[in-house]
């Protein structure tokens, strides 16, 4: 008996240890809680063959899209936490979790982070018949006439809506936002002057305002982007605190193995740096990048409540 229970116990023990030793010994699923050839999208489907490659299983991407992303997170943060099931994240998530009512899922206790992937800058941009050729013409024709400027985005919840957001935010303006069912109304608009501001990713932006169709006003960004240069940050031209690039990242759901997190995260980072690879998320107007599982923790943690404040200081939801 008492060989029985030591047995049992030495099994337990070793369990997880080889458990991890044999992953992966089956396909691994890519979830992309967005429709096929958004950023995310173009993402997952860069990087899956080259995981495939170097994990010597088939790795799968699966579109799960609806209620801004949330559908499909919630569906990886239900899974088994084995390894076989990988959620294509951005910092959208944590938006959409605060924007909608009883959302069954916590951005921040139900997943593993793996790596950081790839960010995005969006540009804010003016239509040259709104006579806005500069941050100081659209902060004083706002303060001058309050509610008379309108900016537009894809949709409510929208990173370029919840950037625009946080700019009105910290410059105490009041513009109206003109929300669409898509980017494609939203820039014909913008090209149209129907409405005046808007902000736009910056690989579309910097071919328009190329052609002199749009007017660019600042970029959301920490620093300049290497794609319009000559373009300041909002930072630069005074207000403070609207850095609104777009992340996205790679996550495991909670309790996922460890050593299955950083086996994933080293694949990860090595394939982030492969030339063809940061070529073609280039072309898609994003910049490869890695991060440790501790740092992705650290910009999510912080960017949770940053967005949660503009979200409810703004009365701002999808319902």
């Amino acid at each position: 008996m008492k060989f029985m229970l030591r047995l049992a116990t030495l099994m337990a023990f070793c369990a997880p240890f080889v458990w991890a030793q044999t992953w992966p010994n089956q396909s691994v699923k890519i979830v992309v809680p967005f429709t096929p050839g958004t950023g995310m999208d173009t993402i997952a489907r860069t990087v899956a063959p080259k995981l495939s490659e170097r994990l010597g299983q088939p790795v799968v991407v699966t579109n799960v899209p609806g209620a801004s992303g949330n559908i499909g997170a919630d569906q990886v943060a239900k899974s088994n936490p084995d390894g076989y099931t990988v959620l294509m994240g951005a910092n959208t998530m944590l938006m959409a979790a605060q924007l909608y009512k009883n959302v069954p899922f916590d951005p921040l206790k139900d997943f593993s982070p793996v790596s950081m992937a790839a960010w995005g800058t969006l540009m804010l941009v003016s239509n040259p018949k709104s006579g806005i050729r500069s941050m100081k013409d659209l902060v004083t024709q706002a303060k001058t006439r309050p509610g008379s400027i309108t900016y537009g985005s894809p949709g409510v919840g929208t990173p370029h809506h919840m950037a625009m957001e946080l700019f009105k935010a910290q410059t105490n303006l009041f513009i109206l936002h003109v929300p669409y069912r898509g980017s494609a109304g939203y820039t014909q608009d913008l090209l149209s002057g129907e409405i005046n501001v808007g902000f736009l990713p910056v690989h579309v932006a910097q071919g328009l305002v190329k052609s002199g169709r749009l007017l660019p006003l600042a970029v959301g960004s920490p620093k300049r982007h290497a794609l319009a240069p000559e373009v300041p940050t909002v930072e630069e031209l005074g207000v403070k605190g609207v850095n609104v690039d777009m992340w996205y990242a790679f996550f495991l759901p909670s309790k996922a193995q460890d050593s299955v997190v950083q086996r994933l995260n080293r694949e990860f980072v090595e394939i982030l740096k492969l030339p063809e690879v940061s070529g073609i998320l280039g072309k898609a107007g994003l910049v490869a990048d890695s991060s440790s599982p501790a740092a992705l923790n650290e910009i999510v943690n912080k960017d949770f409540p940053r967005w949660g404040q503009v979200i409810r200081s703004k009365g701002i939801t999808s319902e």
